[in-house]
């Protein structure tokens, strides 16, 4: 039985851009699930059983190498699904999703059911098809910043995408986490931070980062985080 609080719109933006009636056949799939900071979704090589409609918080993906080091390559907040490839038949997690807030929550789907209801929901199809090609488009655009562009642009767009994402100007984000996510080592996030705090867009203190100025901070950001941005926008153009 599905808990009468599913019938409510979801914060899902996926979920809630569909009609009531698509939405309504797809409750009996979906289980509300409340996963706390650091719970992996899914391990590189992973069967995806399940999929994730994220209603809160973030999930980064997270590429990892042999030697184990870690690089973020995408996040996915409440406008995606965590395990979408599943629609394109792939079977297997190419990353490592882990959440990377608190308080993130989703409503979980079996991998099986998610692929029929695309067969049978052409709006949902739609949405999911529109999803992946901007999810694609962070992937890429997340790698040509990390290529062409310094660590102080890389560092202001990804605070502007985890704080679109959390939807708070306050963000716990330690060193360590921060250096993981953006490839780089430790003292170059304090010195990257500490730039842009003496820009006076940010407050950072360890483990605490508050966006002061979003507007100096978007300003001031590379292109990149206009262009994935306004990919997401279009999903429901």
């Amino acid at each position: 039985m599905i808990p009468s609080e599913l019938s409510r719109p979801s914060e899902n933006r996926i979920l809630a851009a569909l009609p009531q009636k698509d939405l309504d056949t797809m409750l009996p799939h979906l289980e509300p699930v409340s996963v706390p900071l650091g719970a992996v979704l899914f391990e590189p090589n992973a069967v995806m059983d399940s999929v994730y409609f994220v209603e809160s918080g973030m999930v980064s993906l997270v590429a990892l190498t042999q030697e184990g080091e870690t690089f973020e390559v995408g996040v996915v907040g409440n406008l995606g699904i965590v395990g979408v490839t599943v629609f394109f038949e792939e079977k297997k997690s190419h990353h490592r999703a882990i959440v990377q807030a608190n308080g993130t929550t989703a409503l979980a789907m079996k991998t099986s059911a998610f692929k029929t209801l695309c067969d049978q929901i052409p709006g949902l199809q739609q949405l999911v098809r529109r999803y992946s090609a901007a999810l694609f488009r962070q992937i890429t655009q997340t790698a040509i910043c990390t290529r062409f562009h310094g660590t102080d642009a890389r560092l202001r767009r990804w605070l502007l995408q985890t704080r679109d994402c959390v939807k708070s100007n306050s963000l716990y984000l330690t060193q360590e986490f921060l250096a993981q996510m953006l490839g780089i080592y430790r003292p170059g996030v304090t010195l990257a931070a500490r730039t842009i705090q003496n820009a006076g867009l940010i407050k950072y203190s360890r483990g605490h980062i508050t966006i002061t100025d979003q507007d100096g901070l978007q300003a001031a950001s590379c292109e990149c985080y206009k262009v994935i941005s306004e990919s997401y926008d279009w999903i429901f153009e």
